[in-house]
């Protein structure tokens, strides 16, 4: 049997059921008598049943009519409540977001933006996974996150990137080193001969190091390499050595003994983008997410840190990782 009729069909049955009366249902549906009755003939001309047993006097549902009866209702409340689900996710009351990122990212820069979309939309589940490049490219293939923030473009032919901002990279020197005192920018080629403490090869973060001292045809030999960014400033506290480091990534593990100095000659930046699944377009959520992400890798950044947190309740060139 083909099923044929409109949701306002249903709705002047239910009203008919109600009222027993084709007069007060017109007026009701604000339709005439025979508009009704028209309605009523094709319901059951596609249902093969009559619904209704009609006299000049009276209309009283047949068994049937009360078996459409009871199910049109709960088909109308279906309706309502699919449209009022939906509506849900559209208006960003529910739904869930889940994204990937860098380390350095997912402990400074994604918490931040957590936090805002969190006290404008709690409905909405969000899910953090902290994860090198290759990892999180996988997790956007197998639909496990929504998105992944990564330090540069994927060139595969199935991800989109799309830059999102980018950090300078700043030298982390002891507090009480010589040239701590320096309030300007510091060279590349000046500090290449401190000791270094930086990632291992293949993070971004070393890659562009090397990069930066290579215009200089020096050779980037640091003398330590650890993996966690908290390690860094740990050892650069206590003047084993200095880092060079994004401001994001350096942002990680803030000390009061370490200060922050620019790097220049060349002034390097680290682009930070969104990869996506081409084809596949962003939920309302996640979108909003992407905003917060913008914005918040837009904001002035600095030694003294962040803005303050919004409290529940207010207003609205190669695979890289690390």
């Amino acid at each position: 049997m083909k099923i044929n009729w409109a949701s306002r069909d249903v709705d002047v049955f239910l009203a008919l059921a109600d009222t027993l009366s084709f007069r007060r249902t017109a007026l009701q549906m604000h339709l005439s008598q025979s508009a009704v009755s028209g309605t009523l003939a094709r319901l059951e001309a596609m249902l093969g049943a009559r619904l209704f047993d009609r006299t000049t006097r009276t209309v009283q549902l047949t068994q049937a009519g009360e078996v459409f009866a009871e199910q049109g209702r709960f088909l109308k409340h279906q309706m309502e409540e699919t449209v009022r689900r939906v509506q849900a996710v559209a208006q960003v009351q529910v739904g869930h977001v889940a994204l990937a990122a860098l380390p350095s990212l997912a402990a400074g820069v994604v918490p931040r933006a957590f936090a805002r979309f969190a006290a404008s939309h709690p409905g909405v589940q969000l899910e953090l996974i902290d994860s090198l490049a290759g990892p999180a490219f996988d997790r956007v293939r197998a639909g496990r996150v929504d998105f992944a923030l990564t330090a540069a473009n994927p060139a595969y032919a199935d991800l989109d990137w799309e830059p999102l901002g980018s950090d300078r990279f700043v030298l982390l020197l002891a507090q009480g080193h010589p040239l701590a005192r320096n309030e300007g920018a510091l060279g590349w080629a000046e500090v290449a001969e401190l000791p270094h403490i930086s990632m291992p090869a293949g993070t971004s973060v070393r890659q562009y190091a090397d990069e930066a001292l290579l215009t200089h045809r020096i050779r980037f030999a640091p003398r330590y390499e650890v993996e966690h960014l908290a390690t860094i400033a740990a050892m650069v506290a206590v003047n084993l050595g200095v880092s060079a480091l994004p401001e994001w990534a350096a942002q990680v593990a803030p000390r009061d003994e370490v200060v922050w100095r620019p790097l220049c000659a060349p002034e390097v930046h680290r682009p930070m983008g969104l990869v996506t699944l081409r084809g596949r377009p962003l939920s309302p959520a996640a979108l909003k997410m992407v905003a917060l992400l913008r914005a918040e890798m837009a904001a002035p950044r600095g030694r003294a840190g962040p803005a303050p947190l919004p409290r529940p309740g207010d207003s609205p060139p190669r695979e890289r990782s690390k």
